[in-house]
């Protein structure tokens, strides 16, 4: 082990006891010196705050999340498009919807749709594109006949493997050049900000209701 190591680590020790002895926050043991190691590493990434275009007219993160979110949608949309280019696919929902039953099996069209975030018309237009073309159809539900689920067909999933390559492939190019240290983070707050917005979307509130209660939502978090 290195000298310098010995003396920086020292000198981390005595700034610890030092801060220890002005705040009850921490215990003086190893504990107290652990939770002081987080918490000044944390301290340390909210300092160095990103620049961002318009932050000095007095820009908002948050509008800028807002936009880039949006701003990624379409990118993401424009290489599916071309990954789906001379296909019977209309679209980058069609082959998302196969996806989702090929994956997790038969379900409503409720379900089908709330899974994709969808309103039901434009849900309901999709689904009919898809059966309309072989690739779907339904059944009636063994648990409640008055429902059906729908299902992929063998069709469907024909259609659907012949075209994963370039769907992949286009899928790869949205996460561009970042690490795999860089896309787990990224994973864990897109995780943490679906959850919150899921958790919004299931109690189906419309208008400007729906702007108080996420606001309430976030001013509880």
């Amino acid at each position: 082990m290195e000298i310098n190591f010995l003396k920086d680590l020292v000198e981390l020790i005595a700034d610890f006891e030092e801060e220890s002895k002005e705040s009850a926050l921490y215990q003086n043991n190893i504990q107290g010196f652990k939770d002081w190691i987080t918490d000044t590493q944390r301290r340390s990434i909210e300092e160095s705050e990103p620049d961002w275009e318009g932050k000095i007219n007095g820009r908002s993160a948050d509008s800028v999340i807002s936009t880039f979110i949006v701003h990624m949608n379409r990118y993401g949309k424009s290489y599916s498009k071309a990954a789906i280019q001379g296909s019977d696919f209309s679209g980058q929902e069609d082959f998302i919807y196969l996806i989702n039953l090929n994956s997790f099996g038969p379900m409503s069209k409720m379900d089908l749709i709330r899974k994709n975030v969808h309103e039901k018309p434009v849900g309901n237009q999709i689904i009919n594109r898809l059966i309309k073309h072989g690739w779907v159809d339904q059944v009636e539900s063994e648990k409640d006949k008055r429902s059906k689920l729908i299902f992929i067909t063998k069709a469907g999933k024909d259609e659907l493997e012949k075209h994963m390559g370039k769907i992949r492939e286009a899928t790869k190019i949205v996460s561009g050049d970042l690490t795999l240290s860089e896309k787990m983070t990224l994973i864990r707050l897109l995780n943490k900000l679906s959850v919150f917005h899921k958790e919004l979307y299931d109690k189906n509130i419309e208008g400007e209701d729906l702007l108080s209660e996420g606001l309430k939502k976030q001013a509880d978090s």
